[in-house]
């Protein structure tokens, strides 16, 4: 009997995919890369065509010749790490780890951890793709080049253990820029007016919205402005002209991908990114059903394809007109389009069963496990089934020229929401309309309810909406997004306060810095189309090497000039008037993980350290004392008194010395106005510009 060896990626498969195929095969793990490039330097031979140096990672020697010895007992060598280019790398490394030439080596791949699965990959075997290796190898060449010209600028220029990333410095850019958006953001005021409408009868009233004059928008953008509206409709008669009914219908939503789940996980279980990715990859290698032993309940996590296999669609389909009916079960599926490329290789994230329903797994599933498995069971349940239908009908209603609209609508066929509903399906449950409203009945106005509002800055980013950003720029890849964040975050680069990303003050200096030296790096479109270029390498239609040549010797030259021109950021060591009031020097400023803080110079003899409050030369206009630059525990940066708990006053935007023309109020800065802080004035100035000699 011959003697096959099977090599995974991780531990956790290796009982499965050993109970799967049999006594004869003999399953080890790798876990994960057993080659890397040099930590100790950059590992690129930058004078012999960029000829990467790999070594045997430091801690699986041990691992290595474990292998190497199942090797020799071995008559066939199956390679199955994971289904993408990573994977696709870390066999290849194998292969000359192991010194595997002139052994039966294939490669094998699976999209699920199922017997099915795992023994028709042994009947496809294939070779090592190395278009697939040369796209992970360019990807990891280009991110080790930017890493190691550019961290140790930032090391010198700012302070050790900071770090630059050709994705990371991109995500921090883009929080940067929003947070621009958010400060320089004024409000701007506006009001909606209802009118409560009756036919007389008893009943419910309608309840139509202001939509604008005979050639007027419907915005109304001052009190002034509704006053005027106000008298010619309290006097005028109130017809309807146009009822319109019809038919909407809501199509069922894609199975996950990988950035799609991380955003649904987000906002539906508060999962972060990290956790999102960690509990998926557990579902992935196997849980232990009660009768079935160790199975992986779902397919491979990092996709962004919204393809599924043909056995999984009759499936589902089956199961759906089972328990819900035919006419719940879809027809022909859109896939999802866009101008990028899709790395079809994969399937969506769905059940490896739909029959698997979450309550038959409930007992085998941790509570976290449960709820991130229910949300993927349900969606891809959901994908299978038939459109949602709305019975719709919209009133207009004319009152002096004035236009008034109400509109409604009513489920007749619940379709995928008997399963599945997302908040946006919530949010659009209108109430229904009173009866007997037709065109040319004459309505009495009761009341009218008018509210003023304001608008509302962009919204900070959240892991999620961060997520969908880079997916939308065409930035990093599904493997990328969850470690691009949390890199970033360790760093403290960002800050997450609830589920919002805040930039500190740290990240503020770093991505400037970036800006500065380096703006190909962190422009947007540059890394969008790098992306694009690694796909080509994986399609074979573009040589990685040619990435790599045409690369490096830009950011060469950005760095060599950044070392010249960029100044140190010296808020380490400069000395205040602050005395140490345990040995009496001059205390200095220093950064730490937190940000500023006062020490004293005399260290190691003395350790004293204060808080540092960065006086911005603006009185409180409750106490009177001092503003100050503030911070939260989380980093993220605010003004506030002196005084500290003492006294209430806070603000996010900086305060100016500049009174307010209008009131003599404080003032704080928006951009490049300034506004006063309190919200009843509403005065905003321009800002003076400085004078530069």
């Amino acid at each position: 009997m011959s003697r096959n060896l099977v090599i995974v990626e991780s531990p956790a498969k290796v009982k499965t995919i050993k109970k799967f195929l049999g006594s004869n095969y003999e399953v080890m793990a790798s876990n994960g890369h057993v080659r890397d490039l040099p930590k100790s330097s950059l590992g690129v031979d930058t004078e012999n065509d960029y000829e990467p140096k790999y070594i045997t990672i430091r801690g699986k020697g041990d691992l290595v010749a474990a292998l190497k010895k199942e090797v020799k007992k071995a008559d066939k060598i199956y390679l199955a790490t994971d289904p993408d280019r990573e994977g696709e790398a870390i066999s290849w490394h194998l292969y000359y780890a192991l010194k595997l030439e002139g052994k039966k080596v294939y490669r094998i791949t699976f999209n699920e951890i199922t017997k099915g699965a795992v023994r028709e990959s042994i009947k496809n075997a294939r070779d090592i793709d190395m278009n697939l290796v040369n796209a992970q190898q360019a990807r990891r060449i280009l991110d080790r080049m930017v890493g190691y010209r550019i961290s140790p600028l930032l090391w010198a220029k700012v302070k050790r253990g900071l770090s630059a990333g050709r994705v990371q410095s991109v995500a921090l850019r883009i929080i940067c820029e929003r947070e621009d958006e958010i400060n320089a953001f004024i409000p701007r005021e506006y009001w909606t007016l209802d009118a409560m409408l009756s036919t007389g009868r008893s009943g419910k009233p309608l309840k139509a919205r202001y939509m604008g004059g005979e050639n007027e928008s419907g915005e109304i953008s001052s009190a002034e402005a509704l006053d005027d509206i106000l008298a010619k409709v309290k006097k005028a008669s109130f017809k309807v002209t146009e009822v319109r009914k019809g038919e909407r219908v809501r199509k069922q939503p894609l199975p996950f991908t990988t950035s799609t789940l991380q955003q649904e996980a987000s906002k539906v279980l508060n999962f972060s990114t990290q956790k999102t990715m960690r509990i998926a990859q557990q579902l992935y290698e196997g849980v232990d059903l009660k009768g079935e032993g160790t199975v992986g309940v779902i397919t491979y996590l990092r996709t962004d394809s919204t393809r599924v296999a043909d056995e999984a669609t009759q499936l589902a389909r089956t199961y759906i007109a089972g328990r819900f009916g035919e006419e719940y079960v879809t027809g022909d599926r859109t896939e999802k389009k866009d101008n990028k490329k899709i790395q079809d290789a994969h399937e969506a994230i769905r059940p490896t069963d739909i029959n698997r329903t979450p309550d038959a797994l409930k007992a085998s599933l941790s509570r976290d496990q449960h709820r991130l498995y229910t949300l993927i069971w349900k969606r891809f349940a959901a994908s299978m089934m038939s459109p949602a239908k709305y019975e719709t009908v919209s009133v207009r209603v004319d009152a002096a020229g004035n236009r008034f609209g109400a509109s409604a609508q009513r489920p007749v066929f619940d379709g995928f929401m008997r399963v599945y509903t997302s908040d946006e399906d919530k949010e659009e449950q209108t109430p229904s309309l009173p009866e007997g409203i037709k065109e040319g009945t004459v309505l009495s106005a009761d009341d009218f309810d008018a509210k003023q509002h304001f608008t509302q800055p962009p919204a900070h980013y959240t892991e999620a909406s961060l997520v969908r950003a880079m997916e939308e720029l065409g930035i990093g890849r599904p493997s990328t997004y969850a470690p691009t964040i949390t890199t970033i975050l360790a760093r403290r680069y960002i800050t997450k306060e609830g589920k919002n990303l805040y930039v500190t003050e740290l990240g503020e200096v770093v991505n400037q810095m970036m800006g500065e030296a380096f703006p190909g790096i962190v422009n947007k479109e540059f890394t969008a189309n790098l992306e694009m270029l690694l796909d080509n390498v994986e399609e074979g239609s573009v040589d990685w090497k040619t990435l790599i040549r045409n690369f490096y010797p830009d950011l060469d030259k950005a760095v060599l000039e950044a070392e010249k021109k960029l100044e140190k950021v010296d808020i380490a060591d400069e000395v205040t008037d602050e005395i140490c009031d345990q040995c009496g020097r001059n205390m200095v400023l220093k950064y730490g993980p937190h940000g500023r803080f006062l020490a004293c110079p005399g260290f190691p003899e003395c350790r004293n350290t204060k808080p540092y409050l960065e006086k911005i030369g603006v009185k409180c206009p409750k106490c009177g004392k001092d503003i100050v630059v503030r911070k939260t525990k989380k980093g993220r940066r605010f003004y506030g008194c002196e005084s500290g708990a003492e006294c209430e006053f806070m603000s996010w935007q900086k305060p100016v010395s500049t009174p307010c023309p209008k009131c003599g109020g404080l003032m704080v800065e928006k951009g490049a106005k300034l506004m006063c802080i309190d919200p009843d004035c509403g005065c905003l100035v321009e800002k003076k510009r400085e004078n530069v000699t």
